[in-house]
C-alpha cells in the first residue's frame, strides 16, 4: 500500500495556492480600476473632438456642392457651345453641306431635349427658346432645300428616252412620228406571249446619288412634324413632271363627246396610240415613279409613302383611263369590236402590274378604276358581238352585185370572223367572265356559227333580188363557196368542224346544179329531137326538103336559129357574170361543157345534113363544137358590157 503524503507538504501547497489566488484578485482589481480611468478619459476626448468633426463634415459637403455646380456649369456651357456651333452651320444653310446641316439639326434637337429635362436651371429657359427658334428656322430652310432639290431633278422624260426603254418589238419605226405605236392588231398568240415576257427598263427619273439626300431631308421634315408639307411638295413637284412626260408622249384627255365626234380612222389611230401609252405609263413611268417614291420614303412612313405615290399618279391614271371609259361608253359599232378587244387585252395584261405598283390603301381607288375599265371593256365587247350578229342578219344595204360575185357583206363578215380568231385567247377569257355553263371554246364556236348562219340567211334574202333565177343560184354558189373556202383555210375549221364544211360544200354544189338546170335547160331543149321526129329513124333527105323520117328542113333551121340566138344571149349576159374563184369557175364551165357540147355534136350529126345541103348553111350552123367550147371559156369573167 502507498505511503500517505506528509501533512506538512499538503499544507504548504494549499498556502501557495491561496497566495496565488490573492495576487490574481489584486491584479484584476487594479486592471478594472485602470480601464475605468481610460473610459472616462475617452468620453472626455470625444466630447472635446465633436465640434471639430462637425466643421470638417460641413467643409466636405461644401466642396462637394462646389464640384457639382462646376460640373453643371461646364455641361451648360458645353450645351451652349454646341448650340452656337449648330447655329453657325444652320445660318450657312443646307445647300453647301447638307450632311453638316442635318447634323446641326440633330444637335439642336438634342439640346432642346436637354434643356426640357433640366428646366430647374436658371438659364435654361432662354437657351431653350433660342434653340427652338433656331430649330424652326432650320426646318424652314430644310423645306426650301427639299423643294429646290426635288424640283431641280424632276424633269419630264422625253419620248425618245422612253422608247429606248421599250423592247425592240414595241419601239416605233423611224417613219412613225409623235409617239405612234407599232401595229397592235393581228398579233398571234406567240407574239402576245413574246410581249408578255419582253424586258422593259424603267427610266431613271432622279439620279441615284440624289435619292439619299432627298431621303434624309424628308426624314428630317417628318421628324419636325412637317409631314403634310413634305407630302405637298413631293406630290406637286413629281405629279407635274409625270403629267408633262405623258403630254409630251401624246396623251390627251378626251371625253365621250370628243370621241363621238371623231372620224373612225382618226379614232382608231388614237386607240392604237392609247394602248401603246398604257404600256409605257404602267411598265415604265409608273414603275419608275413607285421606285423613287419607295427609296425616298423608305423607313420613314409607309402611310406617307403610299399617299405621296397616290397623289403623284392620280391625275395621270385618271387621264389615261378616262379615254378608255369614253371608248367603252361611246356608241357601239361592229368595227369597234377589235379595238375594244385590243383595249381589253392590254388592260388584262397590265392588271397584275397595276395591282403591284398601286398597292396600299391610298391607291385603292386607282386599282378599282383600272379593274372597272377592264370589266366595262369586256361587257361592251360582248354587247358589240351581239350587235354584229344582229346587224349581219338584218343588213339591208342596197349594195347589189349585178354580176353575182361575192357580196361585200360576205367578204366583210368573213374577214371579221378571221380577225376574231386572231383574238382567240382574249375571246376565251372574255367568255369566261360572262359564261359559266359552257367552256370558252364551245362558246366561241357557237357565236361563230350564229354569225355564219346570220350571213347565210341574209344572202338568201339578197339572192331573191335577181330577176334571173340562174344568177340567183350563181350568187349563192359564189358566196357560200367563199365562206367554205375561207373557213377551210383558217382556224375556224377546227372550231366549226368538218361537218360544217361538208354540209356547206353540198350547198355550193346544189346551187351549181340549180344554175345549170335553170340557165341551160331551155337551150338544151332546142338541141333535143323532141318535136322534130315521129320516130327514131334515119335522117336521109328527100327531094322536098324533108328527111325520110319526116323531119322538116325548116323546123331544123328554126332549131339552129333558136340555139344560136339563145347561146349568144347567154354568152353576152354570162360573160358579164363573175365566178371569182378560178377553180370553181373552171369547174362550172366544164360542167356546162360536159352537158352542152355532146348534145350539140349529136344534134349536128343527126340533123346537120338537112341544113348543109341547102342554101347558106353557115347562116344556121354558125358554130362548131370547138367554137362553143372556146366561147364557154369566156363565161363568168365579169366583162363589162361592150368590152
Amino acid at each position: 500500500m502507498g505511503i500517505p503524503l506528509p501533512m506538512e507538504t499538503l499544507t504548504h501547497r494549499a498556502n501557495l495556492l491561496r497566495e496565488s489566488l490573492h495576487k490574481s484578485q489584486t491584479i484584476t482589481d487594479n486592471t478594472v480600476t485602470i480601464l475605468g480611468s481610460f473610459d472616462h478619459r475617452l468620453s472626455a476626448l470625444e466630447a472635446a473632438m465633436r465640434p471639430t468633426q462637425v466643421r470638417t463634415h460641413a467643409i466636405r459637403r461644401a466642396h462637394e456642392n462646389i464640384d457639382k455646380t462646376l460640373k453643371s456649369a461646364e455641361v451648360i456651357l458645353g450645351q451652349f457651345d454646341l448650340t452656337r456651333q449648330a447655329e453657325s452651320k444652320i445660318l450657312k444653310g443646307p445647300h453647301e453641306d447638307l450632311e453638316s446641316y442635318l447634323e446641326a439639326i440633330d444637335q439642336l434637337r438634342a439640346n432642346v431635349r436637354f434643356f426640357n429635362s433640366n428646366k430647374s436651371l436658371k438659364s435654361s429657359d432662354g437657351l431653350l427658346n433660342h434653340a427652338n427658334n433656331l430649330l424652326a428656322k432650320a426646318v424652314l430652310k430644310l423645306e426650301e432645300e427639299f423643294k429646290q432639290l426635288l424640283s431641280s431633278y424632276s424633269k419630264p422624260v422625253e419620248p425618245d428616252h422612253l422608247f429606248d426603254c421599250l423592247p425592240n418589238s414595241l419601239r416605233p419605226s423611224p417613219e412613225n412620228e409623235g409617239g405612234k405605236s407599232p401595229s397592235n392588231t393581228n398579233q398571234s398568240d406567240d407574239q402576245i406571249k413574246s410581249l408578255e415576257t419582253a424586258v422593259y427598263k424603267p427610266p431613271t427619273l432622279i439620279p441615284p446619288r440624289v435619292l439619299p439626300l432627298l431621303h434624309d431631308l424628308a426624314e428630317q421634315m417628318v421628324q419636325a412634324g412637317k409631314q403634310q408639307q413634305c407630302l405637298n411638295i413631293y406630290s406637286e413637284t413629281r405629279a407635274s413632271a409625270l403629267e408633262l412626260s405623258l403630254r409630251k408622249l401624246g396623251v390627251e384627255k378626251l371625253s365621250k363627246d370628243d370621241v363621238q365626234k371623231m372620224q373612225w380612222e382618226v379614232l382608231e389611230a388614237k386607240i392604237g396610240n392609247w394602248i401603246h401609252f398604257m404600256r409605257i405609263a404602267v411598265k415604265l413611268l409608273f414603275a419608275a415613279e413607285r421606285k423613287i417614291c419607295d427609296q425616298i420614303f423608305e423607313g420613314i412612313s409607309n402611310a406617307l409613302k403610299d399617299r405621296c405615290f397616290a397623289e403623284v399618279t392620280t391625275n395621270s391614271v385618271l387621264m389615261l383611263l378616262s379615254f378608255g371609259e369614253a371608248i367603252a361608253k361611246s356608241k357601239r359599232s361592229p368595227e369597234k369590236l377589235f379595238v375594244l378587244l385590243d383595249m381589253y387585252e392590254i388592260m388584262r395584261e397590265l392588271q397584275p402590274e397595276i395591282e403591284a405598283i398601286f398597292e396600299g390603301k391610298a391607291c385603292a381607288d386607282m386599282r378599282g378604276a383600272s379593274l372597272s375599265l377592264t370589266r366595262r371593256l369586256a361587257q361592251t365587247a360582248q354587247e358589240t358581238f351581239g350587235d354584229f350578229e344582229e346587224a349581219v342578219e338584218k343588213d339591208a344595204t342596197k349594195t347589189s352585185v349585178q354580176d353575182g360575185t361575192v357580196h361585200p357583206l360576205t367578204s366583210y363578215v368573213i374577214n371579221y370572223v378571221k380577225f376574231l380568231f386572231d383574238y382567240q385567247s382574249t375571246l376565251k377569257q372574255l367568255f369566261q367572265e360572262f359564261e359559266t355553263e359552257e367552256n370558252s371554246n364551245s362558246q366561241l364556236a357557237i357565236v361563230t356559227m350564229r354569225i355564219m348562219q346570220a350571213l347565210q340567211s341574209n344572202l338568201d334574202g339578197k339572192s331573191k333580188q335577181y330577176r334571173d333565177p340562174a344568177l340567183t343560184h350563181l350568187f349563192l354558189m359564189n358566196n357560200i363557196h367563199y365562206m367554205v373556202r375561207s373557213v377551210r383555210r383558217s382556224e375556224a375549221k377546227d372550231l366549226l368542224g368538218d361537218d360544217w364544211v361538208q354540209r356547206h360544200r353540198r350547198v355550193v354544189q346544189q346551187n351549181a346544179n340549180q344554175y345549170k338546170r335553170v340557165a341551160w335547160a331551155k337551150i338544151l331543149q332546142s338541141l333535143s329531137a323532141q318535136g322534130l321526129t315521129s320516130s327514131g329513124g334515119g335522117s336521109a333527105v328527100g327531094g322536098d326538103g324533108s328527111s325520110s323520117s319526116g323531119v322538116s328542113r325548116s323546123a331544123i333551121k328554126e332549131r339552129f336559129k333558136s340555139f344560136n340566138v339563145q347561146f349568144e344571149e347567154l354568152h353576152q349576159r354570162q360573160t358579164q357574170w363573175t365566178v371569182p374563184d378560178p377553180e370553181l369557175r373552171e369547174s362550172l364551165r366544164l360542167a356546162v361543157a360536159e352537158v352542152l357540147l355532146p348534145a350539140y355534136r349529136s344534134f349536128i350529126k343527126r340533123f346537120g345534113p338537112l341544113v348543109e345541103g341547102g342554101k347558106n348553111p353557115q347562116k344556121y350552123i354558125k358554130y362548131t363544137a370547138e367554137d362553143l367550147d372556146r366561147m364557154l371559156g369566156e363565161f363568168f369573167e365579169g366583162r363589162a358590157t361592150g368590152a
